[in-house]
């Protein structure tokens, strides 16, 4: 396919997605299905002109002077893409599969003064029912703060150190260009241009023989920062696919017991295979049972409760741009009281001097302070673990920078693409007396 047919496709697709507003992974694979004609390389292309029209769609659409699909994919053209109105305009020249030619109006626009004037909202391309919950934590800074968040992620890798050191996996990752991370002193770093496809890593012989993973840096440093050691009893209240138990216990280097469960059942689904490649021999699954509560026998036994809790998200917009714009106000509601009750269910489970390492991918202030000092008001035997203490215990001499680039607060801290280069994870650490 031509770049104008791909650009074509990438307006069909948004059209979809707008039409029965449904999730871009979805929309995609209908396109792909039924036109097979387009190539790995095709689909790519357009899946990538798509996720970066829904990345900046608010700013696109303001550019523009309306929000029609063509209208975006355009404006993203010009905000993500850097093109200037003879560049767009030989994309859409008309011919066969191309986009109709550009209007007086188009050309105008495309060639004007890109954002001046523009709110909040509109600069940082979130959602405009959020000012207020980014203006609380960023203040003045929201604009850029969600900027940030509308940017490409690169693709982070956990170095699987149960098998190999960091050290020895960046020669077998050379081809990549893969490169250490900035914090986590078990990542790597891929870095992607903005039309670059993702580099099949699940094809890699090193994530083959379990020596990687894919993880954020700033997921990593969540698992990092929960503080588990070797010979602890740790349960991960929220494992899903299991991302943050096997970094748990790579950390433990395989002794003591992790005991990974799920509210949802379905989410566990790929942790046993990750469990087995990644050669993790201390994670006990307990797959949900009805009603039945399958971790009534540890009462009173555990060192670490993790509460990677369910959350709107908002701190992973730049790998699911889709989410900002389908998520609504109910659903924080929802995931509030979610994390009350997984909050609350925990120390039952701790033994005297137990901890609760809680955890969001989310930048909103109701799901991660606000958390913390209602929970820390309800049980008054726990007390929060200053974060620098925090930082310090995982990372050491890079605590004091790292430290200086997050948003600390008393309760924990959160990190954002904008001062940590990570995705946003809100982490807090609980002691009991």
């Amino acid at each position: 396919m031509t770049p104008a047919a791909r650009l074509s496709a990438a307006i069909e697709v948004i059209a979809d997605i707008e039409a029965r507003r449904r999730p871009a992974a979805d929309a995609l694979k209908d396109w792909g299905l039924a036109h097979r004609f387009a190539g790995s390389s095709d689909r790519a292309a357009i899946a990538g002109l798509v996720y970066d029209t829904l990345r900046r769609k608010a700013s696109s659409a303001w550019l523009m002077g309306e929000a029609t699909p063509r209208a975006v994919v355009l404006g993203m053209l010009r905000r993500e893409r850097d093109l200037d109105v003879v560049q767009i305009a030989g994309l859409c020249s008309a011919a066969r599969f191309a986009p109709a030619p550009l209007t007086e109006s188009e050309r105008a626009a495309l060639a004007g003064e890109a954002l001046a004037g523009a709110p909040a909202p509109v600069l940082g391309d979130y959602p405009e029912w959020l000012e207020p919950h980014f203006s609380r934590v960023f203040k003045d800074d929201r604009a850029a703060e969600g900027a940030a968040l509308a940017s490409r992620a690169p693709l982070d890798l956990r170095v699987n150190t149960l098998k190999v050191e960091r050290d020895e996996v960046l020669p077998m990752l050379a081809h990549l260009k893969a490169e250490a991370t900035r914090w986590s002193p078990i990542g790597l770093r891929i870095r992607l241009a903005a039309d670059a496809k993702s580099p099949a890593i699940h094809a890699e012989p090193a994530f083959l023989k379990g020596a990687i993973e894919i993880q954020d840096e700033g997921s990593q440093l969540a698992a990092l920062f929960a503080g588990a050691k070797p010979g602890e009893q740790v349960v991960d209240l929220a494992a899903g696919a299991g991302g943050k138990t096997l970094a748990l216990s790579a950390v433990m280097e395989n002794h003591g017991q992790i005991y990974a469960t799920d509210i949802e059942k379905r989410q566990l689904a790929p942790i046993h295979e990750r469990i087995s490649r990644a050669g993790a021999r201390n994670v006990q699954v307990r797959t949900p049972r009805g009603e039945t509560d399958v971790l009534r026998d540890l009462a009173g036994r555990i060192d670490l409760v993790l509460i990677d809790a369910p959350c709107t998200g908002t701190g992973a917009w730049r790998r699911n741009p889709d989410a900002k714009w389908r998520v609504r106000p109910g659903a924080l509601a929802e995931r509030i009281n979610q994390q009350q009750a997984m909050l609350d269910h925990a120390p039952a489970l701790l033994k005297p001097g137990g901890r609760i390492a809680y955890v969001t991918c989310s930048v909103l202030a109701e799901e991660n302070g606000d958390q913390v000092r209602a929970f820390l008001t309800r049980q008054t035997d726990f007390a929060a673990v200053p974060p620098r203490e925090v930082a310090a215990a995982a990372l050491g001499e890079r605590a004091m920078m790292f430290c200086r680039a997050a948003l600390l607060s008393e309760e924990g801290l959160l990190m954002t693409p904008r001062e940590t280069d990570t995705d946003g994870f809100y982490v807090a650490v609980m002691r009991r007396a």
